[in-house]
């Protein structure tokens, strides 16, 4: 199929982009949060969101790794709509780990002074890091080494 009639099917370049954005944020909902939603909330709900995302990168369910992390370096200084949503959508997910973040102080399950926005952001880089470790070396102890340091980040005190 030709470029221009791709294009044509979603009325630009730019409405294919925001797309092909939209289309990733639900297949990482559905395959990293959705299993995970039923969780115990706290420390066991936000270690098991951990896993399930180092698992959709090491599984390359997008061959090109994370998405997100890949839209988040290309579109971060160039203005306009596709920047914009990709801002709001990581602010979203910042959110998310926030929030389960917060959850697992109230429970009980990490110290009271933890900073959630510390952890969300550590959290976001060990597994963005991951992703394109893996990508650039195709070593899969990449995984491993995220795996770890993402438990050392939600250690109890």
């Amino acid at each position: 199929m030709r470029k221009s009639s791709v294009f044509s099917l979603f009325g630009s370049k730019q409405e294919l982009q925001l797309a092909a954005l939209e289309g990733a944020v639900e297949q990482f909902t559905d395959e990293v949060w959705g299993p995970v939603a039923g969780e115990r909330p706290g420390l066991p709900r936000l270690l098991a969101l951990c896993d399930r995302w180092l698992a959709y990168h090491e599984r390359g369910a997008m061959p090109g790794g994370c998405f997100l992390t890949t839209a988040t370096v290309e579109y971060d200084a160039r203005p306009g709509p596709l920047r914009d949503a990709v801002a709001r959508t990581m602010q979203r997910w910042f959110g998310v780990l926030e929030r389960e973040v917060a959850t697992a102080i109230e429970a009980g399950d990490l110290p009271a002074d933890t900073n959630e926005r510390d952890v969300a952001f550590q959290l976001n880089a060990l597994a963005a890091a991951a992703s394109y470790g893996f990508q650039l070396s195709r070593d899969p102890e990449v995984f491993a080494v995220a795996r770890r340091s993402m438990r050392t980040a939600l250690a109890p005190g």
